[in-house]
Order: C-alpha cells, then sequence, then structure tokens
C-alpha cells in the first residue's frame, strides 16, 4: 500500500472509529503479541487470565495505552511493515478529540431520537471499538466452534459471519494468521476477504498467497 493510501485509511478509521479510535500502529503491534503469546501471561488481552468480559476489557485497555505511549518495550520483529502516522495519531489519540466525538454524537442523538429509551443507546455508541473488542477477543475465545486442533482456545463464533466481515472465524484465522481470507469451509463467508479483492483489483493493495 502506497503511503498516501495508507494516510487516507487513517483518516477513514478517525471517521468511522470517532470516540473509539485506535492507534493502527499501536494496534498492529498489540495484535502481533496476541498470536505470539497466545492465552499466556505475555498475551495482551487474554480470557484464560480474566475472570470476565469486562476485566477483559480493562486489561486490553491497559496494555494497549502501554504499548501507545512506550511504556512496554516491542520487539523491533513485532513492528516490520506496520503502518504508522504519529502526527496523526497524536491529533486524533487524545481526550479533546474524544470529547469532541461526544458532543457530535449527542448533538446527532438530540436531532434524531423521538422516544426516551433511544438515548440508551449513546453509551454503546461511544463505546462501539471496545464492545467488537470484547466480541472477539472474549467470545471468540469462550464459545463456537473449531475447525483446527490449536495450541490456544480460539473458535469461530458463528457458521456464517455477516456482522464481523470475517472476524468471526477466530480459530481459522489462528491456524493461519498469515492468510487474508479467514473463511475455510464452503459455508463460510469472509466480507473482509471479499472487500480485500476489490481493494486488490484496484491496486491499492497487493494480496500475496499464503501456502497453507
Amino acid at each position: 500500500m502506497s503511503r498516501a493510501w495508507e494516510k487516507f485509511f487513517y483518516i477513514c478509521c478517525f471517521i468511522t472509529q470517532g470516540s473509539s479510535y485506535i492507534s493502527a500502529t499501536s494496534y498492529g503491534l498489540m495484535h502481533r503479541l496476541h498470536h505470539a503469546h497466545t492465552d499466556t501471561e505475555k498475551d495482551p488481552h487474554s480470557p484464560s487470565y480474566t475472570d470476565n468480559m469486562f476485566a477483559l476489557l480493562w486489561q486490553t485497555r491497559n496494555n494497549y495505552n502501554s504499548i501507545f505511549l512506550g511504556r512496554i518495550k516491542v520487539d523491533d520483529k513485532y513492528k516490520k511493515d506496520l503502518p504508522e502516522w504519529a502526527a496523526f495519531d497524536k491529533m486524533a489519540h487524545n481526550w479533546i478529540a474524544r470529547l469532541a466525538w461526544g458532543a457530535f454524537y449527542i448533538g446527532i442523538y438530540a436531532l434524531l431520537v423521538t422516544q426516551w429509551w433511544m438515548w440508551l443507546f449513546l453509551p454503546i455508541t461511544f463505546a462501539m471499538g471496545a464492545l467488537q473488542g470484547i466480541a472477539v477477543n472474549w467470545w471468540a475465545h469462550k464459545f463456537g466452534y473449531r475447525n483446527y486442533t490449536v495450541n490456544n482456545t480460539s473458535r469461530n463464533i458463528m457458521p456464517v459471519d455477516l456482522i464481523f466481515w470475517g472476524e468471526a472465524y477466530h480459530n481459522n484465522h489462528h491456524k493461519n494468521p498469515g492468510r487474508a481470507n479467514n473463511a475455510v469451509k464452503w459455508f463460510e463467508i469472509d466480507a473482509g476477504y471479499g472487500l480485500m479483492i476489490l481493494m486488490h483489483k484496484m491496486r491499492i493493495i497487493k494480496l500475496k498467497p499464503v501456502n497453507i
């Protein structure tokens, strides 16, 4: 991916994630550490070392912030080919930006809600990124089926993934982490991979073949 496209997607992430914005660099590091140390004490987000999904959320938050702020020393081998735009992260990844997004959400709700109970969705809007993290990092290590026997607790949450764009196939992903298509069985659908094929044909990204 070119540097220009990389910056374009940074901006897209900021717009779509809003108050839940996270640094692609720091998330990439945390994700690689998760794969390197899955379900061990060094795993930055493991249900095996937390009592419930909210404890996992807090653990993930603390480890992510430590990586972002440089409190955790990460081996250089995990940093290879990660996207990086430090100046943008500094602007987007702070409480001023998060509060601004919060004010924007409240304004949208004030304009659109017609019943009092609709306001109950506001906290979900604020924390959407964190809730998605729970869905994958907790549920996908607790519930579902397995296509592969691996040395961790990863599972596929649902046979037909129309919600998480392929991330529901967590067991498949842990078996072949370098494979763009997380779907394996005939009934599994990885919409994210379909989007990647389109981006590949548009020469935005370059998909590399992976032997499995």
